[in-house]
């Protein structure tokens, strides 16, 4: 009798496995960090056979732990970091190359190129994406055009492309599953997100072969299953998601206007725009968050990236010394009830949406004799809530829908202030859940969900757990006041490193 699913936790400096319970829990965990690759300045990579390896072992490891048997495995479930590329041989599984990370630059000029001649506006409308390094795209192309014999065994049909959940569903598999799922093809800068397709035009442009590209299907659906020999016994696979629409699935922000945020380093704001994939006017991505079934549509949403959130706190910690550890910062703000008039704008490396300025630098303004310590982390978190209130609600003016309430989770969602800060300035509810595993959590519900381990959308609405609600408490006021004040301050620090 089937009694966990598996998911596969594959980030950019670790692999993890979980297992979990009917009831959304994690019973056992396991994790391996396998090494960064850093051959020039702006490259990254990755030894995909590393990612593979410690993906399988951790899988491996958190059943023998546990003493799960295969048998009790209803299915497994991936999520991983998005736009990473490979290029593997389809007979021999053998890479042609690093994988290249998504943080990778090599493909900026190339993007820069793309630009100059407007092929970025054909790209943001089919693909929802801006031109840039980050995607899959350029990546491809790249590795067509420096790797030697590279093009002519694509177009010969000899190679496979995939980001990490084609690789690892390759490997999984024996090499009898070369597909993705639509949420991981709408990062790779060459799916038409409106058709569901690889768009012939944009292909034609990077030159890449369709005979490399794997086949796109739903997030949830039994694909195939792994070949015996990984687990003992096949296990069914069922469930493909990027980190982030995985994190949402997890969240069950499955309604059009729900929103979720995960407080990391930076962090990742996604609002649910149902059937609809809006356009936006501002610079914010429009991504398609899963599909549940051939049958079914595609949801799509909004993504917003906030450059430096949980890494100012750090800066906190490190740079200025104010504090000794992260979880200190808490407790210092609630020493003042507001900053007093301080703002702190933590442009250090520019400000993304909805400003994207890359010449903004942080900034500290504000300051009287009578500040101290306490206020300057009062205006961290105040930062923190208010970059994320300048994506949402750009979020709302973009897709013309009201935020109704705002799921949270990740490292700062634990700070009780901070929650309570971005729950006056967004003016709407934040909602912590219980379990905050959700990026492995949600590939385990869409597996879960296709190998009939729950019957349908309602067990996991039933599953999630409120662990604390934050209600709105400013005076609307004061918040006006709040968020006017935080407008100047952007304003300041923008064009700075300008010459």
């Amino acid at each position: 009798m089937a009694r966990y699913i598996l998911a596969l936790d594959q980030g950019t400096t670790s692999s993890r496995a979980i297992l979990f319970d009917e009831a959304g829990r994690s019973v056992a965990t396991a994790q391996q960090e396998f090494p960064q690759i850093f051959p020039r300045p702006g490259w990254v990579e990755h030894n995909p056979l590393d990612i593979w390896r410690s993906q399988r072992d951790v899988a491996r490891a958190v059943l023998d732990q546990h003493r799960v048997r295969a048998a009790e495995v209803a299915a497994i479930g991936i999520t991983n970091q998005r736009e990473t590329t490979i290029i593997w041989d389809r007979k021999t599984g053998e890479p042609i190359y690093n994988a290249i990370v998504w943080q990778c630059r090599r493909t900026a000029a190339m993007c820069d190129a793309l630009k100059a001649e407007g092929f970025d506006q054909v790209i943001r409308e089919k693909t929802g994406l801006v031109t840039d390094a980050y995607f899959s795209g350029t990546k491809v192309a790249w590795l067509l055009d420096n790797v030697p014999g590279a093009r002519r065994r694509a177009e010969a049909g000899e190679l496979a492309f995939g980001t990490v959940d084609s690789w690892l569903m390759w490997n999984l598999s024996g090499g009898a599953l070369h597909v993705t799922d639509v949420s991981n093809a709408s990062r790779t800068l060459l799916y038409n997100i409106y058709t569901c397709d690889w768009d012939d035009e944009i292909l034609a442009k990077l030159n890449i072969p369709r005979a490399l590209l794997p086949e796109v299907r739903p997030s949830s659906e039994l694909y195939g299953e792994s070949a015996a020999h990984i687990f003992g016994a096949p296990i069914p696979l069922g469930g493909i998601a990027g980190d982030q629409q995985a994190a949402t699935f997890g969240q069950v922000a499955l309604k059009p206007g729900m929103a979720k945020n995960t407080y990391g380093t930076g962090s990742f704001v996604l609002m649910n725009t149902g059937e609809k994939g809006v356009p936006s006017e501002s610079g914010l991505l429009t991504t398609i968050l899963w599909q549940l079934g051939a049958d079914q549509p595609v949801t799509y949403a909004l993504e917003g990236s906030i450059f430096v959130t949980g890494a100012a706190v750090q800066w906190l910690r490190d740079g200025l010394q104010i504090i000794n550890s992260a979880a200190e910062i808490e407790p210092l703000a609630a020493q003042v009830d507001s900053a007093e008039g301080v703002y702190f704008v933590p442009a250090f490396v520019g400000l993304g949406a909805p400003t994207w300025d890359p010449y903004a630098r942080g900034t500290l303004i504000g300051l009287t004799r009578g500040t101290t310590r306490a206020h300057i982390a009062r205006a961290t978190l105040d930062a923190i809530a208010l970059q994320s209130y300048d994506v949402l609600e750009t979020m709302r003016r973009d897709g013309a829908i009201e935020l109704s309430a705002l799921r949270v989770d990740g490292g700062a969602s634990k700070n009780d202030l901070l929650m309570q800060i971005q729950a006056d300035v967004l003016g709407v509810p934040v909602e912590r859940p219980a379990i905050t595993e959700t990026t492995a959590l949600g590939a385990a519900y869409l597996a879960g969900l296709a190998a009939g381990f729950w019957s349908c959308c309602d067990d996991l609405e039933d599953n999630w757990q409120l662990e604390r609600v934050f209600e709105p408490r400013m005076a609307p006021d004061e918040r006006e006041a709040l968020i006017a004040g935080w407008r100047r301050a952007v304003e300041r620090s923008q064009g700075w490193a300008q010459e």
